[in-house]
């Protein structure tokens, strides 16, 4: 079984806030993509997209995978996401915290080491596809 699980999350909004989507990959540490899902999430902002990828990636982990202390590496290409998991940033934003906590009450289940790590766009672009499919 998988002792490391590579997350790829994106989301993305066309208007901001505006019709949003979200898109992610999940692979093994043996390279394998275990899923690839994008989907329509409604009206959001880009932000808000970004973290609703990274909740539903950790539900499909804790719905998935049956065990548990794994390390969960994420890969996002919001620098603001990726600062704000690692307790780097501020969150001001009310609807931002409750997704935060959300993400925090998901990454307890797991039960695992999780790590947010910032990746430019360029090698987000399967991640960045599933969200622009969805959203088309």
């Amino acid at each position: 079984m998988a002792k490391s699980l590579y997350v790829f999350t994106d989301g993305g909004a066309k208007g901001n806030p505006g019709p949003a989507a979200i898109g992610f990959i999940i692979k093994d540490n043996s390279g394998q993509v275990l899923v690839e899902k994008g989907k329509l999430i409604g009206r959001a902002t880009n932000n808000i997209a970004e973290y609703r990828a990274v909740i539903e990636a950790l539900r499909w982990i804790l719905e998935n995978i049956k065990q548990r202390s794994l390390t969960v590496n994420f890969y996002l290409d919001s620098i603001l996401v990726v600062n704000q998991l690692n307790g780097l940033f501020k969150i001001k934003n009310k609807n931002l915290k409750n997704l935060v906590i959300e993400v925090k009450n998901l990454e307890k289940k797991t039960k695992g080491k999780i790590f947010y790590n910032y990746i430019p766009r360029e090698k987000n672009k399967k991640a960045d596809f599933l969200v622009n499919t969805a959203i088309a």
